[in-house]
């Protein structure tokens, strides 16, 4: 599951969005520091960031597991799951750089500086089963959306090796395997601008996709499969009134959020949103909501931060708090 959103504001400031889909809420808020050190699961190798980051992950012995966040550059990169198209290797390729799936925001996000770096050294990555590996992880199936301050936001899907780059002028990724599928779809409930998809052409996200027309057009459902989602907050996003900053991005996007969050079903399916976050590439600020909170906490890479030595875990608070009228 999961559902990411990119946003422009009128201010240039673009905010990027997720829900993530999960089983239980296993990852909070942590600071990653330049030069960090961490040890691969596939080969044991030991990496180097160069790159601070802010986000949310989870503690592991030697490394973190990181889901989203932001740099220092401005960088974001998503991981989300992926069904039916992923062609991992299982055998070694030590001349490259070994990772496994769910390790690749955290790679990314501490070696690049944009999306186009990413894509210039894609070829450097290898994504390994856990057949041959160090320590077993089995077959993650992942895909990552990845964005940067210029507004550009691609996919990066392990259909093939290296790795396939999807310009997405949409702004919208969900878990479907077939992107332009999806987009095909999305026509029957909007009219998209002509060169929205032009070959070639790099995604830089626009604050309007279509031509304003809706005459005629389908209502979006209020299905949680991958592509009711992807319909569901591309058509909204288009229709909602463009933010004019930072603030009114965070708010538009948790609303935008609103329609995609999905509440725990356990009779129905075994994964709800766990949590909700933000991002904003330019001030590198990291807003974050888990499933029972009901409230956003702001967590911000400052320049002070990149000096700093060690990784730092914040606290998770999940737990409902209400702010309670006095009087009368």
């Amino acid at each position: 599951m999961c559902t990411s959103i990119l946003q422009v504001a009128k201010n240039g400031t673009h905010m990027f969005s997720r829900t993530m889909d999960w089983h239980e809420l296993e990852s909070g808020p942590v600071f990653s520091p330049r030069d960090y050190e961490w040890i691969a699961d596939f080969d044991q190798r030991t990496e180097q960031n160069k790159y601070a980051i802010i986000g949310v992950g989870r503690k592991k012995e030697s490394a973190i597991d990181m889901s989203d966040g932001v740099n220092e550059w401005g960088l974001s990169v998503q991981k989300l799951t992926f069904r039916n198209g992923t062609n991992l290797y299982d055998e070694p390729q030590a001349d490259k750089e070994q990772l496994a799936p769910y390790e690749v925001p955290f790679y990314m996000m501490g070696n690049y500086k944009s999306v186009a770096d990413i894509i210039e050294h894609l070829d450097e990555i290898r994504l390994m089963s856990g057949k041959n590996s160090a320590i077993p992880y089995g077959y993650p199936e992942l895909h990552y959306a990845a964005t940067d301050p210029t507004g550009r936001i691609v996919i990066i899907e392990p259909t093939v090796q290296p790795m396939n780059v999807i310009e997405n002028p949409i702004g919208v990724v969900t878990n479907a395997f077939n992107f332009a599928h999806q987009v095909e779809q999305l026509e029957d409930y909007m009219n998209l601008k002509p060169d929205l998809q032009k070959e070639g052409k790099t995604s830089v996200v626009q604050p309007h996709i279509s031509t304003g027309s809706f005459a005629g057009k389908k209502v979006p459902s209020s299905a949680y499969t991958p592509t009711g989602r992807f319909i569901r907050a591309a058509y909204y996003k288009e229709k909602t009134d463009q933010p004019t900053n930072e603030k009114e991005a965070l708010i538009s996007s948790w609303h935008l959020l609103n329609s995609v969050t999905v509440p725990k079903l356990n009779n129905y399916q075994h994964t709800h949103s766990v949590y909700r976050s933000a991002t904003c590439l330019e001030s590198r600020s990291y807003y974050f909501e888990p499933y029972n909170r009901l409230g956003i906490t702001k967590y911000q890479l400052t320049d002070e931060m990149l000096n700093w030595k060690h990784p730092h875990f914040y606290n998770i608070d999940d737990h409902l708090r209400l702010t309670e009228a006095m009087g009368e």
